[in-house]
C-alpha cells in the first residue's frame, strides 16, 4: 500500500480536533472583538485574532506537506518596513488573510465527515479481518440484520471480506485526502497573479540588494585603492626630478596597490559570476566550492551530458544557493561533514545542500537563506528549509527551467 495512504490516515482522525478547536476559538473570538471596536479595545483584539488564524493556516499548509504531501507556499504579501497604518492596511487587504479564515470555518464540517467516514471504515474492515479472533473467543460477531457470524466457515469468509475492504477503505481515504488538499490549494495559496506578483517583488528587491552590495564593495574596496594609487602617483611626479628614490618609492607603492585592486576587482566579478561556472558548468564550479570548506563535502551533480546544461541563471542561483548554504555552515553549525546533490526531475533542477551541525537554522528577514529564497523566487523556484534543533540541517531549492 502507498506509504502516502498510511500517513493521511491519522491526518483523517486527528484533524477533526483541530477543526473543533478553531471553529470553537474563531466563532468566539471574531463576533467578540468586531463588537469591542466600539470602545477601541477591540482594534488590538481584531488584529491579534487575524495574526492567531494565519499563524494556523501557515501550521495547517506544513502540516499538509507532511500528512498529504500537499505543499502550498505562504502566499501573504510582503509586510511592509514601518508604519503601524501601513501593516493594518497590509493585513486588511491581503486577500490570502480572508481566505485563511475560510478555510479554517469549513476545515471543521469537513473534518467530521472525513472522521466519521474514516472511523466507521477502519472499524469495520479491522472487525470483518478479525472475525475468527472473535469466533474463537466464543462471541457471536452481529452486523445488523446483514451478516452474524457465528461459525468458522463464516468467520474466514468475513476475513476474505475484510481484506477486500481494507483496499476500498484505502482508496476512500486517498480520495479523501486528494479531495482535501484540492480545497486546501485553492483557498490557501495564492492566485497565479499573485504568486507572480510577490515573486517579481521578492526579485526585484534582491536585485536591489545585490546592486548596493557591489556598489559598496567597489566604493569601499577598489574604489578606495585606485584612489590611493593616483595619489602615490601624482606625489610620484611631483618628486621625479628632485627627489628619484622617493619617487621610485611611491610608484612601486602604487603598484602594489594597482595589483591589490585588480585582485579585489577579479574576487568581485567572481561574485557576480564566478568564470569557472560559465566555462566548466555546476559540477566544477560546486567542486571549487567543496574544496574551500572546512570540513569534507561530498558533491555529485547529476543533469546529464554538457548539452543539457540548465540555462545560465538556473545555473548562477544554483552555485550562488550552495555557497552561502556552505558559507553559513561553516560560521554557524559545527558540522564535520556535508553533502551537495543536484539533480535533474523532469523540469527541474533540485539542490539538496546537508550537514550534520547542530541544526536550528531559520529563515529570517534580512538573513542570508531568505536571500537565497528571494533568489529562488527571481525564477518562480522554491527553498525550503529544514533544520530541526540538534540537527541535521536540509537546504533544498527547486529551480524550474526549460532545457
Amino acid at each position: 500500500m502507498d506509504p502516502a495512504t498510511w500517513r493521511a490516515v491519522p491526518y483523517m482522525l486527528v484533524s477533526l480536533a483541530f477543526g473543533v478547536g478553531w471553529f470553537a476559538v474563531l466563532a468566539v473570538a471574531v463576533p467578540f472583538s468586531v463588537a469591542l471596536v466600539i470602545l477601541w479595545v477591540g482594534i488590538p483584539l481584531v488584529l491579534l485574532t487575524m495574526f492567531a488564524w494565519r499563524g494556523a493556516a501557515m501550521l495547517e499548509r506544513r502540516v499538509l506537506w507532511a500528512a498529504l504531501g500537499v505543499r502550498i507556499a505562504d502566499p501573504y504579501r510582503t509586510r511592509p518596513e514601518r508604519g503601524i497604518g501601513a501593516h493594518v492596511g497590509w493585513l486588511f487587504k491581503d486577500p490570502a488573510t480572508w481566505k485563511d479564515l475560510g478555510y479554517l470555518l469549513l476545515l471543521f464540517p469537513l473534518s467530521l465527515v472525513e472522521f466519521v467516514v474514516s472511523a466507521l471504515s477502519w472499524v469495520g474492515t479491522i472487525t470483518l479481518i478479525t472475525a475468527p479472533f472473535w469466533h474463537a473467543q466464543g462471541e457471536a460477531l452481529l452486523f445488523g440484520d446483514v451478516l452474524a457470524v457465528d461459525s468458522w466457515p463464516g468467520a474466514v469468509l468475513s476475513t476474505i471480506l475484510g481484506f477486500c475492504m481494507l483496499a476500498v477503505t484505502a482508496y476512500a481515504v486517498r480520495g479523501m485526502a486528494w479531495l482535501h488538499g484540492t480545497l486546501a490549494v485553492v483557498l490557501l495559496s495564492g492566485s497565479e497573479e499573485e504568486r507572480l506578483r510577490a515573486s517579481r517583488a521578492r526579485g526585484i528587491d534582491a536585485a536591489e540588494a545585490e546592486r548596493r552590495r557591489i556598489e559598496r564593495d567597489l566604493h569601499d574596496g577598489a574604489q578606495q585603492r585606485l584612489l590611493s594609487v593616483a595619489v602615490d602617483l601624482g606625489r610620484a611626479q611631483a618628486k621625479l626630478d628632485h627627489a628619484p628614490e622617493e619617487a621610485r618609492l611611491l610608484i612601486a607603492q602604487a603598484h602594489s596597490g594597482t595589483k591589490a585592486a585588480i585582485a579585489e576587482l577579479r574576487d568581485l566579478a567572481r561574485g557576480i559570476h564566478p568564470a569557472i561556472l560559465s566555462d566548466r558548468g555546476l559540477d566544477a564550479a560546486l567542486s571549487g566550492l567543496a574544496a574551500r570548506a572546512p570540513v569534507h563535502v561530498d558533491v555529485a551533480v547529476e543533469l546529464g551530458t554538457i548539452d543539457e546544461r540548465p540555462p545560465p541563471a538556473v545555473e548562477s542561483i544554483a552555485y550562488f544557493i550552495v555557497a552561502e548554504a556552505l558559507a553559513n555552515m561553516a560560521k554557524h553549525a559545527a558540522a564535520t561533514e556535508a553533502s551537495v546533490r543536484v539533480t535533474r526531475e523532469n523540469r527541474q533542477v533540485l539542490v539538496d545542500v546537508w550537514d550534520n551541525g547542530i541544526g536550528g537554522a531559520l529563515v529570517s528577514a534580512g538573513g542570508g537563506l531568505s536571500g537565497l529564497a528571494d533568489r529562488a523566487a527571481t525564477i518562480d523556484g522554491m527553498l525550503i528549509l529544514h533544520s530541526p534543533v540538534g540537527g541535521p540541517t536540509l537546504v533544498r531549492a527547486e529551480l524550474p527551467c526549460e532545457w
